[in-house]
């Protein structure tokens, strides 16, 4: 759940075939609303856009939300993956712990958090490997921010062939992710058959930089490159991906090509942190502990 200081403008940009999504349209460029005042990204397929119904009921009890006719309405796109066969007790009855969950996540927001198998990626898997939840950012030399959250649970892998380098390696900082090169000793690596429903990946953006909508959607079109650096294959028709960006308008307005190249190696680093801080879960296992 990204919950920013104050409502912040936002663009998407959906490449999956089989994506689960909500309050979508409203972030068009020619759509009313300017702005949003939270994102989820849940697990749980369908179930788990429940949990936007607890985001939205905190934040109108905090009087966060469009202003119209004397009451307020929070606008919270969601999307959501696939992780329901990781295992765990899914018989809750008429109704699901997600609405509950998506409370607990806004009212506990912060700086700082957990990646690996937290939030969104508890339950996710990447290719052959335990997925997750991962961050990147990265400062623009003239002082823009730009940052990247992704969850990871696609059916493409996020590891060469026969190998244990990230396909994201290039894109690497201060090794991130483990730091291994292309000429590192070779792994063998099973790339799974994906099955409907259960692969998606999905990404937040956020930069400072002043953005309007129609430029928001372009960084979030920007953006999508980082799965297809960092996910092989990528934007399949079983993936649920999407990405969107959000702009907090704290900085004049930049380099928007910049600033998209920067977002989409941001988002390739992210899904890398995701599969590299993940932990073992049930049978599947994690990178880390597979390679060290």
């Amino acid at each position: 759940m990204i919950l920013p200081d104050a409502a912040a403008v936002a663009g998407v940009d959906i490449r999956g075939g089989g994506t689960g999504t909500r309050e979508i349209e409203l972030l068009r460029p020619e759509a009313t609303v300017g702005a949003v005042d939270a994102i989820v990204l849940s697990g749980g397929s369908a179930f788990g856009l429940a949990a936007a119904d607890g985001v939205m009921a905190w934040l109108a009890e905090h009087g966060r939300g469009f202003a119209i006719a004397g009451t307020v309405v929070p606008i919270v796109p969601a999307a959501i993956l696939f992780d329901l066969a990781n295992g765990g007790d899914k018989a809750w009855g008429s109704e699901s712990p997600y609405r509950e969950l998506g409370r607990r996540a806004v009212a506990s927001a912060g700086r700082d958090f957990a990646i690996g198998n937290a939030g969104a990626g508890f339950g996710a898997k990447a290719g052959g490997l335990k997925g997750g939840l991962g961050t990147a950012s990265s400062l623009l030399q003239d002082g823009t921010t730009v940052g990247a959250l992704a969850a990871v649970n696609s059916n493409g892998s996020v590891l060469m062939p026969d190998s244990d380098v990230f396909w994201a390696w290039p894109f690497e900082r201060n090794g991130e992710f483990g730091g291994r090169r292309p000429n590192g000793a070779p792994t063998p690596n099973d790339v799974p058959v994906g099955s409907p429903g259960e692969n998606t990946t999905l990404v937040v953006i956020a930069t400072d930089c002043i953005l309007d909508k129609a430029q928001a959607t372009r960084l979030a079109t920007m953006a999508q490159d980082g799965l297809a650096r960092a996910i092989r294959p990528a934007h399949t028709p079983l993936d649920g991906d999407v990405v969107f960006a959000l702009s907090t308008g704290k900085r004049p307005a930049g380099n928007l090509a910049r600033l998209g190249t920067e977002a989409a190696d941001c988002a390739a680093r992210a899904i890398a942190r995701a599969v590299y801080a993940a932990e073992d879960l049930g049978s599947l296992r994690s990178y880390r502990s597979l390679y060290g």
